[in-house]
């Protein structure tokens, strides 16, 4: 996202408050993405369609089922978006500009059919009993996800901030007001809505890349040659994805901790509604994340490895490499400063906010647990986006893995120690994921110069 980094670099050189919060509220919502405005979405459609839509148990169905396209659409794209990210910036570095859109064309053709296929293929083994439309709008809203997930590997390059965010802001504009629009029908309706206004957003990305990259040829498949895309790339993305979500479909298919709510589909509702509110406290922190670490650390990034290939002296290369140590120490800070503050906030206020939710106080304890690990999935996004950067892609698979394999073994253990300990799993992963994390990036730094210059 270095590319929208250093656009919004120029409103924080106003030197003025409002270009300040210019700048931060931009990063938040083009940081957040489709995923965390996905979950606003919906919990705001079935907050508003209280009182509309009869039964009640409409709404949950609803929320339920595009919680599970948006989990099984990241999970299944998790193979490919680092990897063809990876592809894409490689080419682009090359300045292969034109085999741009031909393979993305490719990429998304590919990707709109092996989703079409899952989809068709759960649709008639899980979903036999359930109504036609129902049938259809799932499997439009799955495909149409993820082409999403893959199409915005190219938006986070742009540097048309101000257009991405307006494309958010008409894409769940038309999610929401569809979706209020067509209550009447049930929960048809508001799943319609979901995905019309998904599939406008989709296509104002596709209108936005075409505007941006230069068409060569029609299609192309050069990121499925052999050796175009990392392995190592490929599995880190499926294993981050798993990490994220495993924990939510272990109290999802408990039976002590969930319950059916349509078709084969299952959901925890004790555990579901104060992660869900968690996730909207990240946002401050993904806001710090791409201000800080895509533009303070990439400048530096770039400049040390100009002076490298480009043979500057010694003390040109240390100085950039102390300039690099030091954003990035600074960054991770202010990561762990801004989400320590969201944490207290929630802290404090989390009381009034169930209350005015209408939710239970008895999820407070949870709530709490949840937006702490939330805030150390920020921290760990800025650590593996630096391995990123570093070229370290085995340690980014290692992470994954420890992610993955911790999160299994801890929520398990919290399921078994009963509800008193639920949300800790999750939390325990990723801190011990966090300090791992941060060990090996120290290693690694004190290590840079030899890497550099005796391992290539």
């Amino acid at each position: 996202m270095a590319g929208i980094g250093f656009e919004l670099r120029k409103l924080l050189q106003k030197q003025s408050y409002f270009g300040l919060l210019q700048a931060y509220a931009y990063a938040g919502i083009i940081s957040s993405g489709p995923w965390v405005l996905s979950i606003i979405g919906i919990i705001f459609v079935g907050f508003l369609s209280l009182g509309v839509v009869f039964p009640h148990t409409l709404i949950v169905q609803f929320q339920v089922s595009v919680t599970y396209l948006i989990v099984s659409s990241l999970i299944l794209t998790g193979f490919i978006q680092l990897g063809f990210t990876r592809f894409i910036a490689d080419g682009l570095f090359k300045k292969l500009d034109e085999r741009v859109m031909p393979n993305y064309n490719g990429m998304l053709l590919i990707v709109t059919g092996i989703s079409g296929m899952c989809g068709l293929l759960a649709m008639f083994l899980f979903f036999s009993g359930m109504s036609v439309a129902y049938r259809l709008l799932m499997l439009s809203g799955f495909v149409t996800l993820c082409a999403i997930w893959v199409t915005t590997i190219f938006l986070s390059g742009m540097k048309q901030y101000k257009a991405i965010v307006f494309l958010f802001a008409i894409g769940y504009a038309v999610t929401v007001l569809g979706a209020l629009l067509l209550r009447p029908l049930g929960m048809e309706g508001l799943l319609l809505g979901f995905v019309i206004g998904h599939f406008v957003l989709l296509t104002g990305m596709v209108v936005l890349i075409l505007r941006t990259f230069p068409s060569g040829a029609a299609i192309a498949f050069d990121f499925l040659r052999p050796g175009a895309m990392f392995s190592s790339l490929i599995w880190a993305g499926f294993l981050y994805n798993l990490g994220v979500w495993v924990d939510k479909l272990m109290f999802w298919f408990y039976p002590d901790t969930s319950q059916s709510i349509i078709g084969p589909l299952r959901a925890s509702l004790i555990y579901d509604l104060p992660i869900f509110l968690a996730y909207l406290a990240i946002i401050p922190g993904m806001a710090v994340f791409l201000v800080r670490i895509e533009t303070d650390f990439v400048e530096y990034y770039q400049k040390f490895y100009d002076a490298v290939r480009e043979g500057g002296s010694l003390e040109h290369i240390e100085n950039m490499r102390d300039n690099m140590l030091f954003t990035i120490s600074q960054g991770l800070f202010e990561i762990v400063k801004i989400q320590a503050i969201a944490v207290l906030a929630v802290f404090v206020l989390g009381d009034t906010l169930l209350g005015w939710l209408g939710i239970s106080r008895l999820y407070l304890p949870l709530l709490y647990v949840d937006v702490v690990a939330a805030g150390l999935q920020v921290v760990l996004l800025g650590i593996l986006n630096i391995f990123f950067y570093l070229d370290k892609r085995r340690i980014v698979v290692f992470l994954c893995l420890l992610f993955v394999s911790a999160n299994i073994g801890f929520t398990s253990l919290s399921l078994h120690l009963g509800a008193a300990y639920y949300g800790y799993g999750f939390a325990i992963s990723l801190l011990i994921t966090v300090l791992a994390g941060m060990h090996l990036l120290s290693r690694k730094l004190d290590l840079l110069e030899y890497e550099t210059f005796m391992l290539q």
